[in-house]
Order: C-alpha cells, then sequence, then structure tokens
C-alpha cells in the first residue's frame, strides 16, 4: 500500500531556518535550555481560505545572516500547512512526523483529517519541543488558524503571528485584520505585516514566503525582497 505524498523531500531543503543560541540566564523548571528565536511567521482566516507568509532569513542568534532564502513554511496535510519559529533539528522532525500521521489517518480512514484532529495531533507532536509554530489549514467547516508551542498547547484564532518580529506583525494584524475579508485582502495584511517586523527586527527579512490554503490545496511561493509579493502596494515607489 502507497501511502500519499505530502512532500516529503521539501524536508530536505528545511535547513534554512534560524540557528538559534541558547539562553545563557534562563532556565525552565526541569533544567532544559530555553531558545531565542529568530523569524517571522503569521496566517489569517479568510472568508474563502487561510493566508499565511513569513520571513526568509536564516541567522546566528540575529547578528549574522547565513541565508536569505529559507523556507519557513511546509506543506503537512493536503489543505493545512505549518510556519516554524525555532531549532532546525525539532522543527524538521515535528513536520516529518506531523506528514506521517496524517498520511497514516487517511489511508486507514479514508478520508483526510479535520483541522481540529490535526491541530491535536500537531500539539502532542509539539509537546517538549524548542520550536513555537503555526498551524493553518482549511476543511469543511472553513479556514482555521492554531497556535502550538512546547509545552503543548493548541489555541485556536482568526489570526498569529510568531517569532522575533510578532509584536511588529501583531500590531500591523490588529489594524488591519477584517473577518470578512477574501484571500487577497488577507493577504495583503500578512505580507505588510511581515514587512513591517523585518523593518524592525534584524533577524527577520529578506522577503516574502506566501502560503495560499483552500479546499483545493497548499500553494507556496516566494518573493525575493518582497517587493512582488502578492497585495504589496508599490504606490509613491520611484522606478529606476
Amino acid at each position: 500500500m502507497t501511502l500519499p505524498d505530502f512532500g516529503l523531500a521539501d524536508g530536505d531543503r528545511f535547513h534554512g531556518l534560524s540557528h538559534d543560541h541558547l539562553s545563557k540566564s534562563e532556565q525552565i523548571d526541569h533544567g532544559a535550555p530555553t531558545f531565542d528565536t529568530g523569524t517571522t511567521i503569521v496566517a489569517i482566516a479568510a472568508a474563502d481560505g487561510v493566508v499565511m507568509a513569513a520571513d526568509q532569513r536564516a541567522s546566528l542568534g540575529g547578528r549574522f545572516t547565513t541565508n536569505k532564502n529559507a523556507e519557513k513554511i511546509s506543506r503537512v496535510h493536503p489543505t493545512a500547512a505549518l510556519a516554524i519559529s525555532g531549532s532546525v533539528g525539532p522543527a524538521q522532525n515535528l513536520i516529518r512526523s506531523t506528514r506521517a500521521e496524517t498520511s497514516l489517518y487517511e489511508s486507514r480512514r479514508e478520508k483526510p483529517m479535520s483541522m481540529r484532529t490535526l491541530s491535536r495531533t500537531a500539539g502532542h507532536l509539539v509537546r517538549g519541543l524548542s520550536v513555537a509554530p503555526i498551524l493553518a489549514g482549511v476543511d469543511g467547516e472553513g479556514g482555521h488558524v492554531y497556535e502550538l508551542d512546547g509545552g503543548g498547547s493548541v489555541m485556536a484564532t482568526d489570526y498569529a503571528a510568531g517569532g522575533s518580529g510578532m509584536q511588529v506583525a501583531y500590531g500591523v494584524l490588529e489594524r488591519r485584520f477584517d473577518p470578512e475579508a477574501a484571500l487577497g485582502g488577507a493577504t495583503e495584511a500578512a505580507v505588510a505585516a511581515v514587512e513591517a517586523a523585518s523593518e524592525r527586527d534584524t533577524a527577520s527579512g529578506d522577503g516574502v514566503t506566501v502560503a495560499t490554503i483552500t479546499a483545493d490545496g497548499v500553494e507556496i511561493e516566494a518573493f525575493g525582497d518582497g517587493r512582488d509579493a502578492p497585495g504589496r502596494d508599490t504606490a509613491g515607489e520611484e522606478v529606476a
């Protein structure tokens, strides 16, 4: 029996995420080191799907850029994707494990996981890992966004931001989120949030990756410096 292929080979290119450094001053209760993350990821639910966006900079602790084409959004389900901030190895394992679970579920039950089931599965898999993912997807009930963390919590929301640029990104999302917006409007808001964070957060930048998720599937596209990203307003820019 052949399991559905959700692009496992994509994990081979996931090396581009930030190489996080251990905190020198803080320890969690059981003595394991905490991690500082450098990235900006966002997700917004729209009337007809979900949009995710992430910057493309890989850095060493936010001080040195090691890669300008990092891929931080990965498909894990026919109509869902994970955006990751955190340590590289655990993030790779989380993506592979989530893909394997969704493939096995579909093979056994002959239908894809609902987003509620997928979020609970991902919440279990992420427990204890030094990553802070955002899960987004579409099912028969519409678009969904979930915030996950290493403690195993799963929080449903209409929009979310994560990583070192999240404070700036949330400022944009709070101002521009429209629960009745179509995918085009949600894309504009998501790109604007990542670009705003990239202006202020030294660990974020070098373009935007946009994932558009609908009932038809997941489309992921990268846009160099972000100038060609969907919804970018170029009014007032001087053309050389």
